[in-house]
């Protein structure tokens, strides 16, 4: 089959997986580099390249059947929600048994990924060589380039100050006046654990959110989500349930948050407010000034802080990319199916999106999308409907959530995997329709065929 053309994947994570495993279903040749000694990317825990944001006490805020692989389910035995160990062993478990460990390059990094006059893909790796592909599998995921608040707080301060990127388990901090600034996942489970080894763990947010737990009358609460359902009516749903089984934020000392029930990314912890009701967190509003050995916030409250984590977030950013190419300016990269630029019909993106549900079967769909079409099974609509899809989505998205850029990437688990499917279909029919199912290096005149 030396006409397929063959792909360069970066990155051997969760979406890099599964779509080695696409392509590798489907005959296309590819290279999958991964600059770490194993795969799993994020849930690595204490990966050697430093960029695994997974901590000692992580587990996933979705639940196992929601966030298996479709042909591959976790194992019985696990809890609905894993420990990152878990799923570490999982993904190792789906990559040996779809014979995926000798088609992955382990301590080799994509440096440096440009597209050439032919269309070509010139990738230079980290040991020096440089190697030409026909399309280019950007999977190196979003949580691994920290962001710390923008802009700094002004004032200085003479305590330890790291993201909760660097954060790796409660041990440091015994006896310590811990600070934690955020309202997302990563800034729940922080200040819970830093709390039953801290003197003090004060948890500051720069808004309200909703705190979720993970279980709501005995089950899983993505379980309860009804896909036929709008957003709107589930959140009335959900907001029902959570009023009753868990009552206001403001019950706990919370801030009243600005926006209604998921018009923000979900906040998933069943601890928290316990840790608030007990008094071994204490929330706050966010934080005005740095002072030394402590900490004014805009309530005009002053605190001892010994240690700062602030949880703000991640710079979704592409190290192998020259930012003239192709940047996430403010996290937002438009992208049509969150995969795929107009006018770059051989770069790929997957995983690439915030969902409110789980990114492994999303990413699953997307690399089955891809694999078609580089091997003819599936055509794309033409570049002006692409192009008139990603500014509908993006309009609704911009309309429903808060303006912050965390919510650049959004997508519902359940519409967007609807959507995906429904799409794919479409374009098989549209590639059968035109009677030319030749592989994406045969049929354009811009790619050369894989076979070098």
């Amino acid at each position: 089959m030396t006409n397929y053309p063959k792909a360069c994947i970066a990155g051997a994570g969760s979406s890099g997986l599964t779509t080695a495993k696409a392509l590798k279903e489907r005959g296309i040749p590819f290279d999958c580099f991964e600059m770490s000694d194993n795969i799993g990317g994020n849930w690595y825990f204490n990966n050697p390249n430093r960029r695994s944001s997974a901590y000692e006490l992580l587990h996933i805020d979705t639940s196992k059947s929601r966030m298996q692989f479709s042909d591959f389910p976790m194992p019985e035995e696990y809890p609905n929600f894993a420990h990152h160990s878990q799923v570490f062993a999982y993904f190792n478990a789906y990559c040996d048994h779809f014979g995926l460990r000798d088609r992955i390059t382990f301590n080799t990094e994509v440096k440096h990924a440009i597209r050439d006059d032919q269309g070509l893909w010139q990738v230079e790796l980290g040991n020096g060589e440089t190697r030409a592909y026909d399309a280019f599998f950007v999977c190196n995921g979003h949580h691994w380039d920290p962001r710390m608040p923008e802009p700094a707080f002004p004032g200085h301060f003479d305590g330890e100050q790291l993201h909760s990127h660097h954060y790796k388990s409660a041990a440091p901090y015994r006896g310590k006046r811990v600070l934690v600034l955020g309202m997302g996942n990563s800034a729940m489970d922080i200040s819970v654990e830093t709390s039953y080894v801290a003197e003090k763990v004060f948890l500051a947010a720069r808004r309200g959110a909703y705190v979720i737990p993970k279980y709501l009358f005995g089950k899983p609460i993505d379980t309860w989500v009804m896909p036929v359902f709008p957003y709107w009516i589930n959140r009335i749903i959900l907001g029902f349930m959570l009023r009753l089984q868990v009552g206001r934020p403001e019950d706990y000392g919370l801030q009243t948050p600005d926006h209604k029930l998921l018009e923000a990314h979900p906040s998933m912890s069943s601890t928290l407010l316990d840790r608030l009701a007990h008094g071994e967190v204490t929330p706050k509003p966010n934080i005005a000034e740095l002072q030394g050995d402590s900490v004014k916030f805009v309530d005009g409250s002053v605190e001892k802080v010994d240690t700062i984590i602030y949880s703000t977030g991640y710079k979704v950013s592409f190290p192998f990319f020259d930012t003239t190419f192709i940047a996430a300016e403010d996290n937002d990269l438009p992208l049509y199916l969150r995969m795929m630029k107009p006018g770059l019909e051989n770069l790929f993106f997957i995983g690439l999106y915030q969902p409110l549900g789980a990114i492994f079967p999303i990413a699953e769909v997307q690399a089955g999308i891809a694999a078609d079409y580089l091997r003819g099974d599936y055509a794309l609509p033409t570049a002006q409907e692409m192009e008139a899809q990603i500014e509908k989505e993006r309009a609704a998205m911009f309309k429903r959530y808060v303006k912050s850029k965390r919510h650049t990437m959004q997508v519902d688990f359940d519409p967007f995997m609807v959507q995906l499917r429904r799409e794919h279909l479409r374009g098989k029919d549209r590639a059968r329709a035109s009677g030319n199912r030749l592989p994406v290096a045969a049929r354009s005149g811009s790619l050369a065929p894989a076979a070098r």
